[in-house]
């Protein structure tokens, strides 16, 4: 049975963790095993479950207890359920509850860049992505469209950011990630040389004039590629591009020059994931 418990005092410690932490305190950079992460909505906590995460409480809008949350509270076990009315939770958090649920979970030690790409066929490689929307949405990509893996360099926003998991509607929990951290290595070399190393040919996805066509056979022909994007307005570091062993531009028309990294993350996912 679920552990229900009416929100009565705002203020409770049991809430900050919806109503007062950030996305940093959240992640306790500190003590990294002992940070938390928000998931929103049915469909996200249950992908989240699947996946292993360990729910720490929920908190609920108490018509969705026997209705879309009843699911979810079924497998949460005896962990602390915190419910009230509509008006009680958006005036707690601030905003409205994406169907009524949220659920407090720990986070994973990250696995290492080696256990990512061990298997993978095609891997997907961020430098720099920084607006959880936009690394949402490359997750949803990624998963959606052939994409194995994918490596975050240190500067890229954290995809258990509340933002990034809702974009993403979960496919953070359906794909294998990790970040290369500072500690690991550092970008791009020579963690680019360790990419290699691990079979793969760098794709880097960047506006410049000695690139070669989206289909060209010698991508179709490599059995393991890294497709390599980079941040909002800048794009891709000079070193970056240079390192790498193919360069691609999206094809464009009406004088466009350049796309979102979200939406060019989708066409080339798909194009060189097939």
């Amino acid at each position: 049975m679920p552990n229900i418990i009416e929100i009565t005092d705002f203020n409770a410690l049991e809430l900050d963790v919806y109503a007062r932490l950030s996305e940093n305190q959240l992640l306790n950079h500190h003590e990294p095993e002992k940070g938390l992460f928000i998931a929103e909505s049915p469909k996200v906590v249950e992908r989240a479950l699947d996946a292993g995460y360990e729910p720490v409480s929920v908190l609920v809008e108490k018509k969705h207890i026997e209705g879309e949350a009843k699911e979810v509270l079924r497998r949460v076990g005896d962990v602390p359920v915190f419910t009230a009315e509509f008006e009680v939770l958006t005036k707690l958090t601030g905003f409205k509850l994406t169907r009524g649920v949220l659920c407090a979970m720990r986070r994973k030690p990250l696995p290492t860049m080696q256990e990512i790409c061990k298997g993978a066929r095609r891997i997907a490689v961020l430098e720099r992505v920084m607006n959880p929307t936009n690394l949402g949405a490359i997750f949803r990509s990624a998963a959606a469209l052939n994409m194995d893996a994918v490596l975050l360099t240190p500067e890229c926003t954290n995809p258990l950011y509340r933002r990034a998991i809702r974009v993403s509607m979960g496919t953070v929990f359906q794909i294998p990630w990790t970040i290369m951290t500072e500690e690991q290595s550092q970008w791009p070399e020579p963690m680019m040389d360790e990419i290699k190393k691990q079979g793969f040919k760098t794709v880097a996805m960047a506006l410049r004039k000695d690139t070669i066509e989206m289909d060209d056979p010698r991508l179709k022909e490599e059995e393991k590629l890294a497709i390599i994007l980079g941040t909002e307005g800048d794009g891709l570091m000079e070193e970056t591009i240079d390192g790498c062993d193919y360069t691609v531009k999206i094809p464009m028309s009406h004088g466009v020059d350049s796309l979102n990294v979200a939406a060019a993350s989708a066409i080339a996912f798909w194009e060189l994931g097939k």
